[in-house]
């Protein structure tokens, strides 16, 4: 996990998620996307930033970002699993 991504996992106990998804929103290109696996991660922390927030608009759209890079992960993965019932609940 990169350093970018742990500070926006350690924001989630400091706020509602605001900072913790204003500095995983930066650093992307113009379409806001990365493929290498690890950093996808940050699709999905930046998705729980923004339900943290209750921006579900912006949520789903980080979380169907994240899905799209893992389409071909094994769907048995720990964090795929949780990332799917988070985005339920989203719905």
């Amino acid at each position: 996990m990169g350093p970018g991504t742990e500070l926006a996992s350690n924001c989630f106990g400091v706020d509602s998620g605001g900072d913790a998804a204003a500095r995983r929103s930066r650093g992307y290109g113009p379409e806001g996307r990365t493929a290498a696996p690890i950093a996808a991660l940050a699709h999905l922390q930046l998705g729980r930033a923004y339900a943290m927030q209750g921006d579900a608009a912006k949520a789903k759209a980080a979380y169907q970002d994240f899905f799209v890079l893992w389409k071909d992960a094994d769907h048995e993965i720990p964090v795929l699993k949780q990332s799917k019932a988070e985005y339920a609940k989203l719905q």
